[in-house]
């Protein structure tokens, strides 16, 4: 006889729907749809652990802390809704207890990584181009620079996730996105070395 194994939950719709019933499936036992609330969420925590100023491995750190919170508390969570924004806060604080206690030692720039599969040549001109870019966001207001951090990294940014993991109303995320953006790209086509038009 058959073990009946259940459905893994709907992840279509809106990133809300997708974290609500990839949720409500791990409260209920469900471990196996931890892994895709992880791979959807993680990359936000990682920026809200950039953002709070720490560097590679404290970020990686803290994002693992915190999902290890997470499922030490996940049946005190009720309501599906407070999911991300409790996680944000979790970073957020275990980001300021880490920066108490650890010096960061590398620069905020924004990437993590250089594409290893390049040519010496590819990636010089790649690490130029990104130096450039994270350098003009810099320039930039700091709303505007926590904002692009954040969005930056994720493909289709929850605007509730972003709101309160910057401490913006909901409906102000994407007029104040798009007048950074025009911010950052008036900086780019201005600068005579960048290429960026």
């Amino acid at each position: 006889m058959q073990e009946s194994v259940a459905p893994r939950p709907r992840t279509t719709g809106t990133r809300g729907e997708r974290v609500t019933a990839l949720f409500l499936a791990v409260r209920e036992g469900r471990h196996e749809c931890l892994d895709a609330l992880v791979a959807d969420l993680t990359p936000l925590l990682w920026q809200v652990a950039r953002a709070q100023g720490l560097d590679r491995q404290s970020s990686q750190d803290v994002v693992q802390n915190t999902w290890v919170h997470f499922l030490g508390n996940v049946d005190k969570i009720r309501d599906p809704a407070a999911v991300v924004p409790w996680l944000v806060t979790t970073t957020k604080r275990g980001a300021w207890r880490m920066r108490r206690t650890e010096p960061v030692h590398e620069p905020l720039d924004g990437h993590d990584a250089t594409d290893t599969a390049a040519t010496p040549e590819e990636s010089a001109v790649l690490t130029d181009r990104q130096r450039r870019l994270w350098a003009a966001v810099s320039r930039l207001p700091r709303r505007c620079q926590d904002l692009l951090r954040v969005v930056a990294f994720v493909h289709r940014p929850d605007y509730a996730a972003v709101a309160a993991a910057l401490g913006m109303a909901r409906g102000g995320v994407g007029p104040t996105r798009g007048r950074c953006l025009a911010q950052l790209r008036a900086q780019l086509e201005a600068d005579p070395d960048g290429g960026w038009r």
